[in-house]
């Protein structure tokens, strides 16, 4: 089963068909959307979202958790591209506007990765995103992501195709004083 995780009053769980409204508000809103080429009308296709999971979370290709406070989905953490035989995964998170400022995507991006470093057994974990997206490469950095470069054109997003930057954390990698992580405001990615 998907495990939960907790980080500091926060709880990363797997997705419930009740938490179809906080996604079809997530997929909503014009600074998510704006980083995202996915679109989201109806409760059914936030529904039909959510019921994807666990297959992906079986199939070991995939994952994705609710961060949620007081139990309520707030954002979310997940690992795209996952190949246990590669051991690696890519990174990705988001938070909904009532949520930012408080470093809730730094810290679940952190909790995230640890547990994949250290239960996944990952060796890799990487992070892309748009390079006009300054709030996520702060995030990058908070988490001890190094920037390993730009890959042209390679994020379509809704208003077309973004150059990427591309950062990555390895489980070798030391990790600085994860109580610092989340301390400034992030809007999520």
């Amino acid at each position: 089963m998907q495990p939960r995780i907790e980080v500091g009053g926060l709880t990363l769980r797997p997705w419930r068909e009740s938490d179809a409204d906080a996604v079809l508000k997530a997929f909503s809103c014009p600074e998510i959307q704006r980083w995202h080429v996915r679109r989201m009308d109806t409760r059914d296709e936030a529904r039909a979202w959510i019921a994807g999971w666990p297959a992906r979370w079986a199939d070991e290709t995939a994952a994705s958790w609710a961060i949620s406070r007081d139990d309520e989905p707030i954002g979310q953490a997940g690992l795209r591209h996952l190949s246990l035989f590669e051991s690696s995964a890519a990174l990705s998170y988001w938070v909904l506007p009532q949520a930012r400022g408080a470093g809730i995507a730094a810290r679940a991006a952190h909790a995230l990765t640890k547990w994949a470093f250290e239960s996944l057994g990952l060796h890799r974990v990487s992070l892309e995103h748009s390079t006009a997206n300054a709030a996520s490469c702060r995030v990058a950095a908070k988490l001890g992501f190094a920037v390993e470069g730009t890959l042209r054109g390679s994020g379509r997003h809704a208003d077309g195709w973004h150059d990427m930057h591309l950062h990555a954390r390895l489980r070798t990698d030391v990790i600085r004083d994860a109580s610092a992580v989340g301390r400034d405001a992030d809007p999520g990615r």
